[in-house]
């Protein structure tokens, strides 16, 4: 067999369904302080940050699809920033692709932390392999291309190496770092908006509210309640792997 093969059997071996996390409350307290070491202390998330932009340009991609847009390209910098370029009619669509940059680290990190609770935690990380390779045709920079590597060969090495036993903590451990690199990101584009100013035309925020005459705080505060909500029910979902809801 050869190793494209056996790469094959084990991506399609992830869409099976095995049991969902239960596990003791200090089981899931290690699990999130994992999370927390990723993406809390500056030397992991100068690291884990770039993943994070990573996906915060991939729901821009994704929404601009929705909306019926042509995606042309996505960069992504070594300073944590990024931006995906589309085509297509101004307006809504232009304001649905550009929303969804901030929330959705949010929404995958809960997506993840769903699929680890209710048994699907090797699909999770095999749909992730399939989702970060195709998105490699998209990057537009060196850096970038770097980055988007990177991310794809860790999630093919998280797929090839973690034992099915396990898939369900890995994956929740990396949907509590990403709903923490989203709170995390927000804080920061609130600050660009409160006291960094220079940087203030980089804000998706600002920029939609350019498009829309409708204020930044509006849409910051958009991106909060759609961050707090994914949080709330990731927490909710671990309360229940814990046995700590009825």
């Amino acid at each position: 067999m050869t190793w494209a093969a056996d790469f094959w059997n084990r991506l399609a071996a992830g869409f099976t369904r095995a049991e969902g996390l239960d596990a003791q409350p200090w089981v899931l307290a290690a699990v999130a302080a994992v999370a927390v070491l990723l993406s809390v202390p500056g030397r992991t998330w100068r690291w884990f940050g770039l993943f994070v932009t990573f996906v915060h340009e991939l729901g821009h991609a994704f929404a601009a699809l929705t909306a019926g847009r042509r995606i042309t390209g996505i960069e992504l910098r070594f300073d944590h920033s990024g931006q995906m370029r589309s085509l297509g009619r101004n307006g809504f669509g232009a304001m649905w692709a550009g929303f969804w940059g901030y929330p959705v680290p949010a929404l995958t990190g809960l997506a993840l932390v769903w699929a680890a609770q209710t048994g699907w935690a090797s699909a999770a990380l095999s749909i992730g392999v399939l989702v970060l390779v195709a998105a490699l045709v998209f990057i537009r920079n060196v850096q970038g291309a770097a980055i988007a590597a990177a991310c794809a060969a860790a999630a093919v090495l998280l797929l090839w190496f973690v034992p099915q036993v396990l898939a369900a903590y890995v994956t929740a451990s990396l949907g509590i770092a990403l709903l923490v690199g989203a709170v995390r990101d927000w804080l920061n584009l609130v600050s660009v908006h409160t006291r960094r100013r220079s940087a203030l035309q980089s804000s998706d925020a600002w920029i939609l509210a350019q498009r829309s005459n409708v204020p930044s705080a509006v849409w910051l505060l958009l991106f909060a309640v759609v961050i707090g909500a994914c949080t709330v029910a990731a927490a909710l979902l671990l309360s229940s792997a814990a046995g700590l809801t009825g």
